[in-house]
């Protein structure tokens, strides 16, 4: 029996992640990614394809020649300032990277889909949770080019029988609890890396970007769900689209919000040691507060976050220090 599933974007942090919870599942991953900014050594799961979305005839063919249940879609470019930078490119690569991939889906046969979506697609949150019919208005490119994604799958349901499983979710963060793979983004933009980096010794001092939102302390507020949570609500969504379920979107959050400063501070609890920070103004595309509801994926997927912050911060330094040998 064909158990195989591609993989677009396997090699990164949560696509790899997203892999070895395929491979815990009886699925055989078969990664696609150009390497751009994923790494070789993440991919253990399944075999590798070293390509590029608009390589039309390479990802037809890997398509052609797997024959995969389903596409999962990690692959995309994801820092929202340096898409206010340069929105260009990330048209290009999210949007026209992702529409090939669609073609090639049409093309092919293969008409399942499990998207990496964000909550940027939100923009500000006009209710202190964001459900999933929340206005979609995004305030920077990166969130702009998500949904013009989710759109352009959405519109290819009836006529050409693509069915979707979007999953819009907040702050990814953690490791592996088995330490075997987690975030090595170069150069590192994550919050939670980078308040481990400080910790480490790997850099002098973190930025703060804005003291003054309209938040408890002034910082912004994010929810941060572990990868691994976030894993498994990927494995629900594939197996219910497997199933027949309809097309859908979820939110994939704790339903918490933490701020910048609170996250500094039970770092500092955690690894033991002062975090040094600045004070920076604010950057160009930052919602002050993002928080998910996720009450539909739990009702409908039967899924739920199971990792505190305390278990987040802490398998993000046990790799941490394993990577920089501390």
């Amino acid at each position: 029996m064909n158990n195989k599933i591609l993989v677009t974007g396997g090699a990164g942090y949560i696509g790899s992640h997203i892999c070895k919870a395929l491979s815990n599942r009886g699925f055989l991953p078969v990664t696609y990614d150009n390497l751009s900014k994923g790494h070789e050594w993440a991919v253990k799961w399944g075999p590798l394809i070293t390509g590029d979305l608009h390589d039309t005839e390479k990802l037809c063919d890997a398509i052609l020649t797997h024959q995969p249940k389903a596409v999962m879609h990690f692959a995309a470019s994801i820092e929202v300032g340096e898409s206010v930078e340069d929105p260009s490119a990330y048209y290009y690569n999210n949007v026209a990277g992702s529409l090939n991939l669609v073609r090639c889906m049409i093309t092919t046969g293969c008409l399942n889909i499990v998207f990496s979506s964000t909550a940027a697609t939100y923009g500000v949150p006009e209710t202190r949770l964001i459900s999933e019919n929340h206005p979609q208005m995004p305030i920077n490119p990166y969130g702009m080019s998500k949904l013009m994604v989710e759109r352009i799958i959405t519109d290819c349901n009836e006529p050409n029988g693509i069915r979707h499983m979007f999953l819009r979710y907040f702050n990814a963060c953690g490791a592996d609890f088995e330490n075997e793979i987690g975030e090595a983004h170069t150069p590192e933009s994550h919050l939670i890396p980078i308040v481990m980096q400080a910790a480490g010794g790997q850099r002098e001092k973190l930025f703060i970007f804005g003291d003054d939102y309209d938040t408890p302390d002034g910082t912004c507020l994010r929810d941060y769900i572990h990868v691994e949570d976030l894993a498994s609500a990927h494995i629900l969504a594939l197996e219910s689209l497997l199933a027949g379920a309809p097309s859908n979107a979820y939110n994939l959050g704790t339903g918490t919000g933490y701020s910048v400063q609170e996250i500094i501070l039970a770092a500092e609890n955690v690894t033991g040691r002062a975090i040094q920070r600045d004070v920076h103004s604010r950057r160009a595309g930052d919602p002050p507060i993002l928080v998910a509801s996720s009450a539909k994926a739990r009702q409908e997927l039967g899924w739920k976050p199971t990792k505190s912050l305390d278990e987040i911060l802490a398998s993000a330094w046990k790799w941490h220090c394993k990577q920089n040998n501390i």
